[in-house]
């Protein structure tokens, strides 16, 4: 596939996904994914050639111009859509497969000084949501969805929802069920935040253990934890001998 025809491909997922979109035109002059993507793919090319430097200082311009930093190490596959933008960071060694979604705020990021892989993995479908840290060489299952402000450094398997910090999964996706498109990584109908949930559970539960203890109150009745054992007698000494 030439490279215009990639990049035809890159308008044509960012139209599909933004219902903002009016046009390929805008796309390309107003949407600063867009044009942080272009500029990646011209730093990346170079940095393959042995052109680190060249390669560097393109991506340099493209943070300056779309304020989202994308090292040209980064290798993205197609159809890659950053929505809004601002503040997504991606780094040297992440790896991203095809039709993902991240939006602004989002950083894939390495936690360790080694130079070998130390930034994550990416597999196709995965939408991350705003503010989302993804750190570490940790894989992202395809299909899988980070909630915003999520942050997530274990692996996540293919199709679950994750959200909370660090990332719980709250939300599996059905085998059958096809992969959907939803933005920012929130399915519709509502979502429970875990932490929430298992509170609840505990309220739920001590309230029943009140209603318990005053039907055994009313009743005259004590259970039996709350009963005060009578002292045992003391045990008689054995005879000593004479």
């Amino acid at each position: 596939m030439g490279v215009f025809e990639r990049l035809g491909e890159d308008i044509d997922a960012i139209m599909a996904r933004d219902p903002a979109a009016r046009s390929r035109r805008e796309v390309v002059l107003c949407y600063p994914g867009f044009q942080a993507l272009l500029f990646h793919r011209l730093a990346h090319g170079a940095s393959r050639r042995g052109w680190l430097l060249l390669g560097r200082f393109i991506s340099h311009l493209g943070r300056m111009f779309t304020a989202i930093e994308i090292h040209p190490g980064a290798q993205i596959g197609r159809r890659f859509f950053i929505d809004h933008g601002v503040g997504a960071v991606i780094g040297e060694t992440a790896e991203i497969g095809d039709d993902v979604t991240i939006y602004h705020g989002v950083t894939l990021g390495g936690i360790s000084l080694d130079k070998g892989k130390r930034h994550p993995t990416l597999e196709n479908d995965v939408i991350i949501g705003s503010g989302a840290q993804v750190l570490g060489p940790i894989t992202v299952g395809s299909c899988a969805r980070i909630g915003a402000n999520a942050v997530v450094m274990k692996d996540v398997a293919s199709g679950v929802t994750m959200v909370g910090i660090p990332a719980r999964q709250v939300l599996p996706r059905s085998p059958k069920e096809n992969p959907v498109f939803r933005a920012y990584g929130t399915p519709g109908g509502g979502l429970a935040d875990p932490v929430t949930k298992t509170l609840d559970a505990f309220h739920t539960e001590i309230e029943a253990l009140r209603a318990r203890i005053a039907s055994l109150e009313d009743s005259g009745a004590e259970p039996d934890s709350l009963r005060e054992r009578e002292p045992e007698s003391p045990r008689p000494e054995a005879d000593k001998p004479a």
